[in-house]
């Protein structure tokens, strides 16, 4: 790759070009470790990897099947993050110890803990295929289990049985069909699809199959042979035969399993999670007991967001009983548009099946989720997302006559008055469920508020309802993140803290001790030539009187006295809201450390940039009014309160600002262009400008193209280029597999503003996705970026 000249794009067909300085020295450096940690707060596992793929890695061979992309000569996800090197330390001391017998050159994935959380299983992928490994974390020892004959294509492949001695592994089968080459394989004839007058209103889904030569490669790439492994290398075959095993679930007592597969006819309009399947359960030795759903191939479901199929679904195990089932069914025939007083049932099917289903629930939104406490107490969570409630229910699993207790009736949107989310502990099965202290729970929140964000913990009792604050950090100039328990009685906790110049590291706190906080990880900060640059959130009004906010940051050295006018980027996301009140609040945080990432526009601080972060973009419909019936006004109101906004505060230039954002962003960006003169140029990655190859629907429309047609035609900016009199650069991912965001949308709309003659540049990415990978990609992404800022705002 060629260092160039940063204020010049030279012409087509060019080579992969590297940003100025001043931006690589921020893009290529070491990346902390990920961060993970046994539940009893015993053990913590770093593991690294390197910053960014190459170009020659994400050009590997890979197939895209039903949903599915996957590489058909190591048979595991195409797109997979690898990590190359592991390390363990005791979090309650000690240092960190390098793990003997790793891999050579390893590419790890798939980690999953053992029941008894002092091993970890994961793969290792090689030239040729996957392998199975173990680490033992006491020993800080890893040994291989497996040779590369694991299949990883769907997702993965591990489960531990529950003595913790033995893995649940998807093996490629040894009679194997071999896949066709679809580039040069002759076709025997057409293919035909048939409505048959059945309404089918689905998403734009992309990677999906579209002959049956796909169907073939899918269902050999797909297909597995199930085996026990134990810690000696010993395997047995599980089941006989072969099949696409989709998931397999152990009970939490170990005694059974979940095993769903993927059965034929498939299809060509939704992906492989549509596909016919049967959930079949066995004992941990793989004897049948029974099978206990089948599902068809679900091509049609009820209009809206909250409609689903009916039947049995979300079957799930009883994490406080040994081996119980449990499932919803719609009680409104899955029809969000039917009016109904409860939406879902619940029930309960205790193996081994001597008793019929026993209904538990019945829910008044669409379901959601259940966290157990105990035979008599449990809290259930549903959600309606056109009005955006969520109910949060205490009830008696073993007794349905007992009505539940609503005890949270809110909008899951209102983030001032979240009540966090419920602490949970470790069983004897080793699941996670409430952690009940007589009749109290306890529940951790992020503490977002008009004053700023101070997150709590709270314990809860739930007879009374009445609650009491157990501790609230008080870091203003710091963000303190609170996960999880390890001694709840002794009031310790895993926290995470950081400050915009300290990089995020974990502690253990003691609510009931003051100021008694303990480091266990030291991470330095990578991004030191931007530790002195100044960032706030600052908040301002829409004109409608909608409370808005970003983060601001100042360049590198700016002289906040002297206040030089400055260019400036506004980047921004839009996002729908159903009150005035959820829209306004502010739910960023100045003390979060900042961390420039690929997509990132803080690199341009570097650069003598001033730059507004995660601007407030709300769209905002009350009542039955839908957000969409007004998006062009309020992007408008959105952009001109934020371009006020920092013009009053004196740092910027407002004839010299520029728009941009990824996706929904990138649609953003190019409906301001071209519906108001507020903006210099602009940047718009991955986005969909033509709404008409959307037709079913879109980011939170669920209105079809023939209901409104005017907001689809509205709302397109494919419709208004004739309008575009401003700069715009268009970058898009080659291979983007984001619903709706085909690269055609790029191409397309380049290919309008040429010919009515806007000034607008395309770049394609090759071999990327709907977010980009590769190093070579990246710092090329970084280059265009700040050649089209320096041309068209300074």
């Amino acid at each position: 790759m060629e260092l160039t000249a940063p204020n010049r794009i030279e012409e087509d067909n060019l080579s992969y070009k590297k940003p100025p300085k001043e931006i690589l020295d921020l893009v290529d450096v070491p990346r902390a470790p990920f961060v993970q940690m046994d539940r009893r707060g015993e053990y913590m596992l770093l593991i690294y990897r390197d910053s960014y793929q190459t170009i020659a890695e994400l050009s590997a061979k890979e197939l895209r099947l039903g949903g599915l992309r996957v590489n058909p000569i190591t048979n595991i996800g195409s797109r997979t993050i690898y990590y190359n090197n592991l390390q363990v330390k005791l979090v309650k001391g000690g240092t960190a110890k390098t793990i003997h017998g790793l891999p050579t050159e390893p590419r790890l994935a798939n980690f999953i803990w053992s029941p008894c959380q002092t091993k970890l299983a994961f793969t290792n992928t090689t030239e040729s295929g996957v392998e199975a490994w173990v680490l033992d974390l006491k020993e800080a020892k890893a040994d291989r289990l497996t040779s590369a004959n694991v299949n990883a294509n769907l997702g993965n492949p591990i489960r531990w049985f529950e003595d913790s001695r033995a893995l649940l592994l998807r093996l490629l089968p040894k009679q194997r069909k071999q896949l066709i080459d679809t580039t040069t394989v002759i076709p025997a004839g057409p293919t035909i699809s048939i409505s048959d007058g059945s309404k089918a209103q689905n998403r734009t889904y992309q990677d999906l199959l579209k002959n049956k030569n796909d169907e073939h490669n899918f269902e050999a790439l797909t297909t597995s042979e199930l085996y026990k492994v134990t810690l000696d290398g010993e395997q047995t075959q599980w089941l006989e035969g072969q099949a696409m095993y989709r998931s397999c679930l152990f009970s939490p007592d170990g005694k059974y399993v979940q095993v769903m597969t993927i059965h034929p006819p498939f299809s060509y309009l939704v992906p492989y999670t549509r596909f016919p399947h049967i959930t079949q359960l066995y004992t941990s030795e793989g004897k049948l007991v029974k099978t206990i759903n089948e599902v068809p191939l679900i091509e049609e479901i009820p209009k809206g967001f909250m409609s689903v199929r009916q039947g049995r679904r979300m079957m799930q195990w009883r994490n406080d009983r040994p081996a119980s089932l449990i499932w919803a069914e719609a009680l409104d025939g899955g029809d969000a548009g039917v009016e109904v007083p409860f939406r879902d049932a619940i029930y309960e099917w205790e193996v081994p099946f001597e008793q019929a289903p026993r209904l538990i629930l019945q829910t008044i939104n669409r379901f959601d989720t259940i966290e157990w406490g105990n035979d008599q107490m449990a809290i259930a969570h549903d959600y309606w997302w056109n009005n955006r409630n969520t109910k949060v229910y205490t009830f008696n699993p073993s007794d349905p006559n007992q009505a539940p207790k609503v005890i949270f009736d809110r909008n899951y949107q209102d983030k001032y008055n979240d009540p966090g989310e419920f602490v949970t502990r470790k069983n004897a099965f080793n699941r996670l469920v409430l952690d009940l202290q007589e009749d109290t729970v306890f529940l951790v929140g992020e503490g977002h508020s008009e004053a700023g964000q101070f997150p709590f913990i709270d314990q809860l009792n739930l007879n009374t309802q009445q609650k009491e604050r157990c501790y609230q950090s008080t870091y203003t100039t710091k963000l303190e993140a609170i996960y999880f328990p390890i001694a709840l009685k002794e009031g310790q906790f895993i926290v995470r803290i950081e400050s915009p110049t300290d990089y995020p590291n974990y502690y253990i706190r003691n609510i009931f001790e003051e100021d008694s906080l303990v480091q266990i990880t030291a991470f330095e900060n990578p991004f030191k030539s931007i530790q002195a640059v100044h960032k706030e959130v600052i908040t301002y009004e829409r004109a409608d009187g909608v409370e808005l906010s970003g983060t601001l940051y100042l360049p590198v050295g700016y002289d906040k006295e002297k206040k030089e006018k400055m260019p400036m980027i506004v980047w921004a996301y839009p996002r729908e809201f159903k009150d005035n009140n959820s829209a306004g609040q502010v739910t960023t945080n100045s003390n979060e450390f900042i961390y420039p990432f690929y997509g990132s526009m803080v690199y341009w601080v570097t650069r003598g940039y001033v730059v507004l972060d995660d601007a407030s973009f709300p769209i905002v419909g009350v009542g039955d009014t839908e957000p969409n019936d007004s998006f062009r006004t309020q992007l408008v109101a959105n952009a001109k309160a934020a371009i006020d906004a920092v013009d009053n505060l004196g740092y910027i230039d407002r004839n010299r600002v520029a728009v941009g954002g990824h996706s929904y962003g990138a649609f953003m960006t190019a409906n301001l262009l071209s519906h108001c003169n507020l903006f210099a140029a602009g940047i718009a990655r991955s986005g969909a400008y033509n709404r008409t190859l959307t037709p079913f629907g879109f980011q939170s429309e669920e209105r079809n193209y023939w209901e409104a047609p005017e907001v689809y035609n509205a709302m397109s900016p494919f419709m208004h280029a004739d309008k575009m009199k401003t700069p715009l650069l268009l970058v898009h991912g080659e291979a983007d597999n984001n619903s709706g965001t085909y690269p055609l949308q790029s191409e397309r709309y380049f290919n309008a503003l040429k010919g009515l003659g806007a000034t607008a540049r395309l770049v394609i990415l090759p071999k990327e996705s709907h977010g980009y990978s590769a190093k070579e990609s990246i710092l090329h992404l970084l280059w265009e970026q700040d050649c089209w800022l320096e041309k068209y705002l300074k």
